[in-house]
């Protein structure tokens, strides 16, 4: 069946990476060493990167009477109903 295109944003890998940016990475990454593609989509821009982790951060941690776990579940199942691979 017909397959839908995919989004090419570029980025700055983590390697090459510096200045504020590389100290957004090494704020924002994984145990592994590597940043969410989510937040990479911001490395042009280093601030929009900062915006947007201080909004997720403020969206999943701000209301006690809904667990983060729970918030996960919940994005995990919009993703799904929206096609989104993420």
């Amino acid at each position: 069946s017909g397959s839908r295109p995919v989004a090419w944003i570029r980025s700055i890998p983590e390697d090459e990476a510096e200045g504020r940016l590389a100290e957004l990475y090494g704020r924002y990454c994984e145990p592994d060493g590597g940043v969410d593609n989510i937040l990479k989509i911001h490395s042009l821009d280093p601030r929009s990167m900062e915006v947007h982790y201080e909004l997720y951060k403020h969206l999943m941690r701000s209301t006690p009477e809904l667990r983060k776990v729970r918030r996960e579940m919940i994005a995990v199942v919009v993703s799904a109903l929206n096609a989104c691979h993420y």
